[in-house]
């Protein structure tokens, strides 16, 4: 990874569950639980909880690049109600949205870093949502940094090589070529 360039890997969780706001379409009143980043120019970690959302939004806007999975659709979404500045506006590189670009159809993060990295998430993001409503915000945290850290060795492996990995629908391991560079 380029080190002068600040590159943002991110993720969250939220409090509630899609069927409690009414679907998909009402993201932004999931709330957030807790969110993670990785600056890979300081070579650290940092969790961020509600209360602490104006930092996570600054650390964001601040970054040469932010990476997630799925980032523009649903995290930015989320924290929409916490801020005016226009996330869209922040350099991203959507991880899920290369995929589908590449393919036509969607796949989870676990499954591509399974057959990619032959390692995956901890958990699922119900899990958080109940360690959450159950005061367990360490479990959250571990949960979502687990997962940037998956998106991050994700990414690199893509950026590295060209590609990505993932089963197809008959058993076989098949490309996906991504421009990460």
């Amino acid at each position: 990874m380029n080190e002068d360039r600040k590159v943002i890997f991110f993720d969250l969780e939220t409090q509630r569950t899609f069927d409690e706001v009414g679907g998909r379409h009402n993201l932004s009143r999931l709330g957030l639980a807790v969110a993670v980043t990785y600056d890979s120019s300081a070579g650290r970690y940092r969790a961020y909880t509600e209360k602490e959302v104006d930092e996570l939004v600054e650390e964001l806007v601040g970054a040469d690049l932010v990476v997630g999975f799925n980032v523009k659709r649903f995290d930015y979404e989320v924290l929409r109600p916490y801020t005016d500045y226009p996330l869209q506006s922040i350099p991203t590189a959507d991880m899920l949205e290369d995929v589908f670009d590449e393919l036509g159809f969607r796949l989870s993060l676990d499954s591509l870093a399974q057959a990619t990295l032959g390692t995956g998430k901890s958990a699922h993001g119900l899990d958080a949502v109940r360690w959450f409503r159950a005061g367990e915000l360490q479990k959250v945290i571990d949960y979502c940094t687990r997962d940037v850290e998956v998106t991050r060795q994700l990414y690199e492996y893509g950026r590295q090589r060209g590609y990505i990995l993932y089963w197809d629908r008959r058993g076989r391991m098949q490309k996906i070529f991504v421009n990460w560079s």
